[in-house]
């Protein structure tokens, strides 16, 4: 094997990390629509009755199908129906959707854990259950959710890596032009992989500083109610 040359990574790297922020704008703006949806859809199938019915297949659907299908289907194929959308919109719907799924099953399973009678607490002191919802029930399920809820940041950033089969320069399809150029792959993916480790390491470091001001604001907050 020939000696690693870091001057492929210096020559290259502006190229390299332009991929990266249209890898990290993929991420933001998916994630957003995925919590979005991901709340909408979880808070209504925490509940019984119809509206938990309603979004299950949409659940299922995008948890039991690859993204990769969903992007081709989204990009390609939904055009034969009259839908077009550029490619970038495609990435954003495409990893969005997908996301919510997942998200949608962190925020019910987050609800879930909060204790019935909180809400019927909450009711019985004259809230109206959209009240005890937001004032209630969320601020206690969102420490339970926030370490599932980085994963899947984690895991959405990670996942936009597909998006280059739409022929957007994110990260992935960059190395892989950049390759292409020098035939140099050990260098070029080397610094692929290590961008994409740094960009989900500071989501870790993020993912727990959270947990820590999470973690003392629900103590402080139950030290009010015992006091």
């Amino acid at each position: 094997m020939n000696d690693f040359q870091l001057s492929i990574i210096f020559d290259n790297h502006r190229e390299l990390l332009a991929g990266a922020a249209i890898t990290l704008k993929i991420t933001a703006i998916s994630f957003i629509l995925a919590l979005v949806i991901g709340a909408v859809v979880g808070i209504a199938r925490s509940r019984p009755g119809l509206r938990r019915w309603l979004f299950t297949p949409y659940v299922e659907v995008f948890r039991g199908t690859p993204l990769l299908i969903q992007l081709f289907f989204i990009y390609y194929a939904l055009p034969v129906a009259g839908i077009t959308m550029d490619n970038l919109v495609a990435a954003y719907v495409g990893v969005g959707l997908c996301g919510g799924a997942y998200i949608s099953e962190i925020v019910r399973g987050a609800l879930y854990s909060v204790e019935s009678g909180q809400r019927e607490a909450a009711l019985s002191l004259g809230l109206s259950p959209v009240q005890a919802m937001v004032h209630v029930i969320l601020p206690q399920a969102m420490r339970v959710a926030i370490p599932p809820l980085m994963n899947a940041f984690s895991a959405q950033l990670k996942e936009t890596s597909l998006v280059s089969v739409l022929a957007i320069n994110e990260l992935t399809r960059c190395g892989q032009m950049v390759y292409s150029r020098t035939f140099r792959p050990f260098e070029i993916y080397t610094a692929v992989a290590v961008i994409y480790f740094v960009m989900t390491f500071s989501v870790s470091l993020l993912s727990r500083r959270l947990e820590r001001v999470f973690h003392v604001s629900g103590r402080v907050s139950a030290e009010q109610r015992n006091g």
